[in-house]
């Protein structure tokens, strides 16, 4: 008697039940529910429909109004910490390490992710042209080197989960050729799970699956991996 082998990838991030509104009349999310294997999903819509407030929600940087979200079954609800551990979050956006360098704000990415590389970092350093800016202030960077710096610590942290944000938004071209080749080699992953926000999907990377946001309702496409 032969014993049935599963060819099912694993579950790195599941989500059930997900309800989510600014207001009664502002309902984003109703009984979202998906499951994301190792890889990179790619997660698109038009403008305002939801792409960043979802990845957000992902990150428990917002409370869902309902659902529960489990990283390699470490639920949100009940080990918060422990879950945001398992998962890299930065909006690009944001002013709130401005006052620090990047080696210091790698530093404090450090201290939260066990399985930070620092081997990959120094790479991303040279992939990015991060050497000359390293003793400035993130204040003092352009948007685009700015938010290289919040990529370095993505790809470096190990996190089980790791969302990204347009992430070719304001990068020179040999950066964006160096995001498309992390993303490459991202999709390859047996353990890690990449969910990239964007317009359109990162050009020639195999998506272990699909989600698009489509205005107060949600259309959700899953795509496994062949």
């Amino acid at each position: 008697m032969t014993n049935a082998v599963s060819s099912q990838p694993p579950v790195v991030l599941r989500v059930e039940g997900l309800g989510f509104g600014h207001s009664k009349q502002a309902v984003l999310f109703k009984d979202f529910a998906v499951s994301l294997s190792p890889g990179v999903t790619w997660l698109g819509g038009d403008e305002s429909t939801g792409k960043t407030t979802l990845l957000r929600l992902l990150a428990g940087e917002l409370t869902a109004c309902s659902g529960t979200l489990a990283v390699n079954d470490i639920q949100l609800h009940s080990q918060v910490q422990a879950y945001r551990n398992q998962v890299f979050w930065v909006d690009p956006r944001t002013q709130a390490f401005d006052a620090l360098t990047p080696q210091t704000y790698w530093g404090s990415v450090r201290k939260q992710y066990p399985a930070f590389a620092d081997g990959v970092l120094s790479e991303l350093i040279e992939a990015f042209g991060l050497e000359a800016h390293l003793p400035k202030s993130l204040y003092m960077l352009s948007t685009g080197t700015k938010r290289k710096v919040f990529f370095a610590a993505a790809f470096a942290s190990g996190s089980a989960v790791t969302l990204l944000d347009e992430p070719f938004a304001a990068l020179d071209r040999a950066s964006v050729d160096a995001m498309l080749e992390l993303l490459r080699e991202a999709s390859v992953h047996s353990s890690r799970a990449w969910v990239v926000a964007d317009y359109v999907a990162p050009r020639g990377v195999a998506l272990a699956s699909t989600i698009v946001l489509g205005g107060v309702n949600l259309v959700s496409l899953i795509r496994p991996r062949a």
